[in-house]
């Protein structure tokens, strides 16, 4: 995958040479800088945005970049969660590769925006308590086993965003995550390409792995079943135990980690997927997680193939994933875009990692529109997932330099 720099300050250098419109990715393994547009993978004429014959169309054009010249063609950006969204993937004209982020102890945060700023949640917090007791009823006729609904905040600032700090702030925090820049499709009549005015931006900092491929090794991380954090250590000892011993989240976590697996039996000759989830958590939140690994049965299936094969997962949609995803577009109040899509990259090898677009916000100049999501079963609460969405807002929101306090209010009703 593009050429490895060997300097101890390179990956600080890529996170510093980051400017709009290029491809960031900072993970547990490495740090990953794309600039330039060589050759853009488009929608096909026959099937549209169908993301059956992505992998296909993503093969051909990294053939096509080598016979034009590139050295290390690899295919970066972003896919929606609906195929009705243009995907952004492009092969970069060069690609920088570091080893993962390190920080100094006196790093500090800058604050993002100004003190003066407009927040709107879509939908406000009732109607969205509203909407997940509509997904618990159609789960308790047992159409549905889990749906996952989320909200979104929209802030507006007297001033563009600095997407730079911004990007910055959420890899401090987020050391163990997936810190993430995505230059996005712009259908606006004034967009110019070539300018860094009017671009449209998803950054985020997402804690879950989709799935990656490293030789005839894949490895998948789904993330299931939430508690948010708290600062008092005891009673945050106590939230992960109550949620590693839960029955609500246990099941909603088995449904889909059952679904990962089932999909990528089929391009293994051997996975193995623990008995039992574990602990991980970010500044914010904890998850249930299971590290699921494997060993490919065919050299020619490719990291993007292997993410296209789960997407969208129980974790980001719900089972089963069409009624699923029919009742998303009924009860939901906003297009999700690129949230809970993927991120990532794929060389001509087929190896890459793909991470699920989750704790993340599209920013266009002075604003910012941030969401959250939750996973929603028959014995859901309402208000309970209205909070573990709050919480989950908080990923951006701190890293944007907003207070948690004033924010109560607006998050929870």
């Amino acid at each position: 995958m593009g050429q490895k720099g060997s300097s101890a300050l390179l990956e600080k250098k890529l996170l510093n040479n980051y400017e709009l419109g290029d491809f960031f990715l900072a993970t547990p393994s490495r740090t990953v800088l794309g600039k330039g547009n060589f050759l853009t993978v488009s929608a096909d004429k026959e099937t549209g945005n169908n993301f059956s014959e992505l992998s296909n169309r993503v093969s051909a054009l990294l053939s096509d970049a080598k016979k034009k010249g590139h050295k290390n063609p690899t295919i970066v950006g972003a896919l929606p969660f609906d195929s009705h969204t243009t995907a952004k993937l492009v092969v970069p004209e060069t690609l920088e590769i570091s080893e993962p982020l390190e920080f100094d102890p006196k790093d500090k945060l800058e604050t993002v925006i100004s003190s003066t700023y407009v927040i709107n949640p879509v939908p406000s917090p009732k109607e969205y308590a509203n909407g997940v007791q509509k997904g618990i009823n159609y789960i308790k006729t047992n159409r549905l086993k889990k749906i996952v609904l989320a909200r979104s905040l929209q802030l507006t600032l007297p001033e563009p965003v600095n997407v730079n700090q911004l990007i910055h702030n959420l890899a401090v925090h987020n050391k163990q995550g997936y810190t993430f820049a995505v230059d996005l499709p712009n259908e606006s009549a004034n967009y110019n390409p070539n300018s860094f005015v009017n671009r449209k931006t998803l950054v985020g900092a997402s804690p879950e792995l989709l799935v990656s491929r490293s030789g005839l090794t894949l490895t998948a991380n789904p993330l299931a079943g939430s508690r948010p954090r708290s600062k008092n250590a005891e009673e945050d000892k106590r939230r992960a135990n109550e949620l590693l011993s839960s029955t609500k989240d246990l099941h909603e976590h088995a449904v889909v980690v059952q679904a990962v697996a089932n999909a990528l039996k089929p391009y293994c000759k051997d996975l193995n997927v623990p008995e039992k989830p574990s602990l991980i958590h970010t500044e914010t939140m904890w998850h249930l997680s299971t590290e699921i690994t494997g060993q490919i049965d065919d050299p020619s299936i490719s990291s993007l193939e292997l993410a296209l094969s789960l997407h969208p997962t129980p974790a980001v949609c719900g089972t089963p994933t069409d009624l699923a995803k029919q009742l998303i577009n009924e009860i939901e109040p906003f297009d999700r875009n690129f949230f809970t899509g993927m991120v990532g990259w794929c060389d001509a090898e087929g190896d890459g990692e793909w991470i699920v677009t989750i704790r993340c916000a599209e920013v266009a100049n002075n604003s910012l529109q941030l969401f959250a999501g939750a996973g929603v079963v028959g014995d859901s609460k309402p208000e309970e997932e209205v909070a573990e969405t709050s919480a989950k807002f908080r990923t951006m929101l701190h890293a944007m330099g907003i207070d948690r306090e004033s924010l109560d209010l607006k998050l929870e009703g």
